[in-house]
């Protein structure tokens, strides 16, 4: 193992706070990560790292050598993207999250075109509505819907989805589509609590040109957008999301649309990648993908 590579296996032992982890994402076993370890530090003639039973961190010899690996390991990548082939034909694992409903209906259908472009990358995938800590748990990007958040990250907007609200039609059947915003407070809705601030959300309509927020009630709590979407069908109330993930449901009368004359905000879809000085090849063109796929979706 190289120094370069030991600096890699140093700096992802410190970004995942673990052996076992900073070994399963560079793919090579446990005791290779540890040997390497000592090895630099038996080089650099200082301890790197504490070990304790719940985590690993840096001591500060540590944190100051990591701050310069990640300085020449960015150099390095940078340096090598300049040949065209590193460019054009980037190699090695990509790690990304996606949301559940937008992943399996948009992305992973088109996931053939982007491994014949670039067929010397690996994928890893998550699917969850969640806050990943990209860092912390390797990931090297996200796709969110909403506004992404101050999180210091870089976030490149991939499409505006028009939303709708809606509901069963058992739930139609039983309760009737409220006329007026003023009927709302009548019906319940499907509470979504945010997986990322643990916040519950309101319903958001847009009445004459104004963004009105409308406080509902309801029974069952979600954080899942694919659950979300369930407990709609399975007649617990409102629920607001965007048209494309349930376009079926809606064409098929499963589902019925409220108040269509007051139409919900559009809803952003971003990708997010962690700030760098030089964006990896690898991601760059996922992301650049991912850009020209979403290009027409709505």
């Amino acid at each position: 193992m190289d120094r370069f590579d030991t600096m890699r296996v140093f700096t992802r032992i410190v970004d995942l706070r673990s052996f076992s982890r900073a070994g399963d994402a560079l793919g090579i076993p446990r005791a290779t990560v540890s040997h390497a370890l000592r090895q630099l530090e038996a080089r650099l003639g200082t301890q790197l790292l504490i070990r304790t039973t719940r985590c690993v961190k840096p001591t500060p010899d540590g944190q100051a050598y990591y701050a310069r690996c990640v300085r020449l390991l960015a150099d390095m990548e940078e340096a090598e993207a300049v040949f065209s082939h590193v460019a054009t034909q980037p190699r090695g694992s990509l790690r990304i999250d996606l949301p559940g409903r937008l992943g399996s209906a948009v992305i992973v259908p088109a996931l053939a075109d982007f491994r014949a472009r670039y067929p010397q990358l690996e994928l890893d995938i998550g699917a969850s509505d969640r806050y990943v800590d990209l860092v912390h748990e390797g990931v090297d990007c996200v796709v969110r819907g909403g506004e992404p958040a101050d999180s210091g990250l870089i976030a490149r907007r991939l499409a505006v989805l028009s939303q709708v609200t809606c509901v069963s039609a058992g739930y139609a059947a039983e309760h009737g589509l409220p006329q007026s915003i003023d009927d709302l407070a009548a019906h319940r809705a499907v509470v979504w609590r945010s997986p990322t601030n643990g916040r519950t959300q309101s319903l958001d309509f847009m009445v004459d040109g104004e963004l009105q927020i409308i406080d509902v009630s309801g029974v069952i709590t979600v954080n899942s957008g694919d659950i979300y979407a369930a407990s709609c069908r399975a007649g617990f109330g409102m629920i607001q999301m965007p048209r494309h993930n349930i376009a079926a449901d809606l064409a098929a009368g499963l589902l019925l649309e409220v108040l269509p004359q007051y139409p919900p905000p559009p809803m952003p879809i971003s990708v997010m990648y962690p700030a760098q000085r030089q964006l990896s090849p690898r991601v760059r063109v996922f992301v650049d993908w991912l850009v020209e796929l979403m290009a027409d979706l709505h």
